[in-house]
């Protein structure tokens, strides 16, 4: 049996770490997060007070707004709640934020007459608009699409305020809800517009929330996932929205995870999730390593100019010069390119033949030439790949002498890493990509460790059909 040193086994760590957020409570739901300046919004169900419950006309507890301000970096303070007209009666949440940090959009019930007392009703979703003043909800009014036959929920304004997403089981979709849109023109939203079977399917899609940077983050229940409901995301490129990608664990869960948001570097953010006895919030953290300042891998070159000063200083000498290169392979001139397979130590031996005399003058210069990589960590892969092809992208050549390196660590560009000296990685979307190759050692005395980081351009194209 041989030993495999644990350094060249690719691995695929986890890109996220999670945090329960302590302002959940043990006995409620908390859903929805809306990340603020100082906090985070969110809904749930919990108590008025201690010893008052509110609950809607069928008996189930009233989801309300909330707000959880941070109290420093590590804790936070008691949630307070965003009250509104409809806060002792009507469901209220999720919510979103137009652009000014003013307006907002939430859910609530549409009918509010006197069937929506009946208990055997069945009250469906709309969204409402109003304005956030303090921590009242006022001027409320109805988004114009809103329909007593249908659910229109859980909307997320774009950062541009020019598109609304929201879900909806309205006639005419892909499944059981899809995500919609709606276009703000001339001040007015146009008609909802289905996103299409790229992005729905035949189960259920919600909870839709366009990240600042086009990605549009969605859950949903189609097959393939990790559990019940899942987190995926899609964004536009060259007008078409891409296959969704499901997010890795520990977002996604054998549970029902749902209502991903996330902050404008995609670095922290938060997301719901049943996998306790209750929906909860909870923090996710990139682990993601991407340096700033990067080298960009130099190929190494291999090929070496040989020339004869005198001959090319007296071109008219009845002479002729014979190389010898030093790894088999010969050539005749007084300036020759040559190169060579890869690094080694050649001896270079110059021949001089007298055209007149035919007097061969053997080894008139012999020099021994010791051809290097270049001293930097090296990815050895493709340049150019199909989408969906699996490729092996390698640190094998990397030359650091000296160096007792303790690992590889990739980072690809999509927000996907792996360790190990040689790593398989699929593409799922076109574009370029810059991989990042970062090689640490094992501590040194005094517990430095050194490390470097190289990079390389992959270009993912869509294959000819």
């Amino acid at each position: 049996m041989s030993l495999v040193s644990l350094q060249t086994i690719a691995q695929n760590p986890s890109v996220y770490e999670i945090t329960r957020m302590s302002f959940n409570s043990d006995a409620f739901s908390e859903i929805s997060p809306v990340i603020v300046k100082d906090g985070v919004i969110f809904c749930s169900n919990r108590r008025f007070s201690g010893i008052k419950d509110r609950t809607a006309f069928d008996g189930h507890r009233l989801y309300n707004i909330y707000l959880a301000e941070k109290k420093d970096t590590s804790d936070w303070r008691r949630p307070k709640e965003l009250k509104s007209e409809r806060s002792s009666l009507f469901n209220n949440g999720p919510m979103c934020f137009a652009p000014d940090g003013k307006t907002v959009y939430f859910t609530s019930e549409v009918e509010t007459g006197k069937l929506a007392k009946k208990k055997n009703y069945k009250n469906h979703n709309g969204i409402f608009i109003a304005n956030l003043s303090g921590r009242d909800l006022v001027s409320l009014r109805p988004f114009k699409y809103n329909n007593t036959q249908y659910q229109v929920a859980q909307p997320s304004v774009s950062s541009d305020g020019k598109y609304l997403f929201f879900a909806s089981d309205m006639p005419g979709g892909q499944g059981g809800s899809d995500i919609y849109y709606c276009e703000l023109i001339n001040g007015e939203w146009a008609a909802p517009v289905n996103m299409g079977p790229k992005v729905n399917s035949a189960g259920v899609e919600n909870y839709p929330y366009m990240h600042p940077s086009g990605k549009l983050y969605f859950t949903s229940n189609r097959p393939g996932g990790v559990g019940k409901l899942d987190v995926y995301y899609t964004s536009l490129s060259y007008g078409t929205w891409e296959d969704p990608v499901l997010l890795p664990e520990p977002i996604n869960s054998t549970s029902d995870d749902f209502a991903f948001v996330a902050e404008g570097n995609l670095q922290k953010g938060y997301f719901s999730s049943n996998r306790r006895r209750n929906d909860d919030i909870y923090e996710f953290a990139s682990t993601i390593i991407r340096k700033s300042s990067c080298d960009t891998l130099v190929e190494n070159n291999y090929c070496y100019r040989f020339l004869e000063e005198n001959a090319v200083k007296f071109d008219t000498m009845p002479f002729r010069y014979e190389w010898k290169f030093g790894d088999g392979n010969k050539d005749n001139g007084p300036v020759v390119d040559h190169c060579y397979s890869g690094p080694g130590t050649y001896l270079v031996q110059l021949d001089v033949v007298n055209l007149v005399t035919k007097q061969i003058i053997h080894n008139e210069k012999s020099d021994t030439l010791v051809v290097t990589n270049i001293e930097q960590p090296y990815i050895s892969g493709p340049d150019r790949i199909n989408i969906g092809q699996k490729v092996m992208l390698s640190a094998d050549s990397t030359n650091l002498p000296g160096w007792k390196i303790a690992q590889y660590y990739w980072n690809f560009g999509d927000e996907t890493i792996a360790i190990g000296k040689e790593v398989d990685k699929t593409f799922v979307k076109p574009g370029t990509y810059n991989i990042q190759l970062i090689v640490s050692t094992e501590p040194e005395p005094g517990g430095i460790v050194r490390e470097a980081c190289i990079s390389k351009n992959i270009i993912v194209i869509r294959q000819p059909r």
